[in-house]
């Protein structure tokens, strides 16, 4: 064989095993458990509060009328609407129709949170969610787009073999895998999308390099939560938190890998959405965005310790030698842990 040839199969032979050990290494899925705790605590709060209002929001005699409400919901028949029209034929009112669809939402993320078949619970809080959102779809702004696209990722996740009912009782998989280290890949590669594409859309217009975006942002009526009109007199801090936002959602992709800038960028980016939640009054996506910074990156993926036998613990981060072979429960899965694998 010529060595060229020879030379470029080895490379992608190297290639290959490098994006295996990326996106196939066993993994714990004790982030994917995080991100469901996270979201469904934050989503059953929302819901809280949105309850006093139910039937203003998504009721046809509410804020919108009937012709209004069906004219501003989105497209489709995933809308209460078409729920309510199907269900009059047998007698069946409005009020009970938005009530059930409502406590059907909570319970689910309910059991979401509790991780009592999750992946089911997953499926019915996504539906029922996506049903209100598109019944009010007026209403919606970039937490409920969120909300909804995780929902629908915890459907297919693993998400409940940590931390669950289903793990206590003995329905979900034990020890480390492929599919939670998979998981966690796309909801990590997701969310350096979002920021970089967010980050570099903010960066194409003057607003957020000269401060403008900052000082509106914290004046404009409907966001507005303290006085802050004494920054003009000092127009330099608007530009500095305009170029600090920057920093850190263009910097996202780049930062939140490496394990020396890791803690840094989510320390950052947490504390944006903390800002965020307190001077915009944003609480809930602030609070989704947060937990979705810290079950992908904050928290640890690989196998604890105690999984490995002592011989086969990992040997630092330039170790090189062959695979480790996974002890305790993890081992009658056959389950191996690439080495040089990183949460």
């Amino acid at each position: 064989m010529p060595a060229p040839r020879a030379a470029i199969e080895r490379g992608v032979a190297r290639a290959w095993a490098a994006v295996e050990r990326f996106a196939f290494a066993p993994a714990s899925a004790a982030p994917l458990a995080v991100l469901r705790i996270g979201l469904a605590s934050v989503l059953l709060v929302q819901a809280g509060m949105v309850a006093p209002a139910l039937f203003e929001l998504y009721g046809r005699s509410g804020i919108l009328q009937t012709p209004l409400l069906d004219a501003h919901g989105g497209p489709g028949f995933v809308r209460l609407g078409w729920l309510i029209d199907r269900l009059a034929t047998l007698g069946i009112g409005e009020g009970p129709i938005i009530v059930a669809v409502g406590a059907s939402y909570v319970l689910a993320l309910a059991a979401l949170l509790a991780g009592w078949h999750t992946r089911v619970a997953a499926a019915g809080a996504w539906f029922s969610h996506l049903m209100l959102m598109m019944t009010a779809d007026s209403t919606n702004y970039g937490v409920d787009q969120f909300a909804n696209i995780f929902l629908f990722y915890l459907m297919w996740m693993p998400a409940g073999a940590a931390l669950s009912l289903d793990r206590r009782l003995g329905r979900a998989p034990v020890g480390p895998t492929s599919s939670a280290r998979l998981a966690l890949r796309v909801v990590q590669i997701h969310l350096c999308i979002v920021y970089l594409t967010g980050g570099l859309g903010k960066a194409l217009g003057e607003q957020w390099w000269n401060g403008d975006a900052i000082w509106r942002t914290l004046n404009l009526p409907d966001y507005r939560q303290y006085d802050f009109t004494w920054l003009a007199r000092y127009p330099w801090l608007a530009v500095v938190a305009g170029w600090t936002v920057l920093f850190i959602e263009c910097g996202y992709p780049l930062m939140i890998w490496p394990r020396r800038t890791r803690r840094l960028w989510v320390a950052a980016t947490v504390a944006l959405h903390v800002g965020i939640a307190v001077f915009m009054g944003l609480s809930v996506f602030g609070a989704i965005m947060a937990v979705l910074t810290i079950s992908a990156f904050a928290v640890r993926a690989n196998p604890p310790e105690s999984m490995l036998s002592e011989t086969d613990a990992p040997r630092g981060e330039g170790a090189t030698s062959a695979p480790q072979e996974l002890h305790g429960p993890a081992r009658h899965h056959g389950v191996r842990l690439a080495p040089g694998t990183r949460g």
